[in-house]
């Protein structure tokens, strides 16, 4: 390996082990998904009930992968992945939820999550192919894309003066 190539490869790593968030475009539009950095490969869950979709990502296919900066949310880096399915029950799907169960926030079923991600979801590796890809020029600016979920209502016209009523003293 040459000094670059190295560079590289070590800026992939520490850049995607740092961000909580990296944007995977496998068939179709780009997704932001959670992540864990593990034995040299990005591992993300999904596709279950309450599980990140993972549409496009294919076992045997290529993703592009965007690594944002934690703090400024800028790009950082972006390079090619190889996509692989883990089985579940294997070695490898073992120890790559091992990590995965650490970092999911928020689950209903922290008990049980493993099983179902077992019975329900895919878990992938994505396992850098080329160091890393040129940056783009321009924006990726994109409309949002369709989503189940709904924006907040407009507060209910008598609720500010519930909270910022004052109580009489006496």
């Amino acid at each position: 390996m040459t000094r670059d190539s190295l560079l590289d490869q070590a800026l992939v790593e520490e850049a995607t082990k740092k961000s909580g968030l990296i944007w995977v475009r496998g068939e179709g539009p780009a997704r932001a998904l959670w992540h864990v950095w593990h034995d040299g490969a990005a591992y993300v869950v999904g596709d279950g009930p309450g599980e990140q979709p993972l549409p496009g990502l294919v076992d045997g296919s290529t993703a592009e992968v965007t690594v944002r900066s934690k703090d400024k949310g800028g790009r950082v880096v972006a390079w090619t992945a190889a996509v692989s399915e883990v089985a579940p029950g294997s070695e490898a799907w073992e120890s790559a939820v091992a990590e995965l169960k650490g970092k999911r926030l928020n689950a209903p079923d922290a008990e049980t999550m493993t099983d179902r991600w077992a019975r329900e979801c895919r878990v992938l590796r994505l396992a850098p192919r080329d160091a890393t890809t040129a940056h783009p020029d321009g924006s990726l600016a994109a409309p949002p894309l369709p989503t189940t979920a709904t924006t907040r209502r407009p507060a209910p016209a008598g609720l500010p003066r519930l909270l910022l009523k004052r109580t009489k003293r006496h």
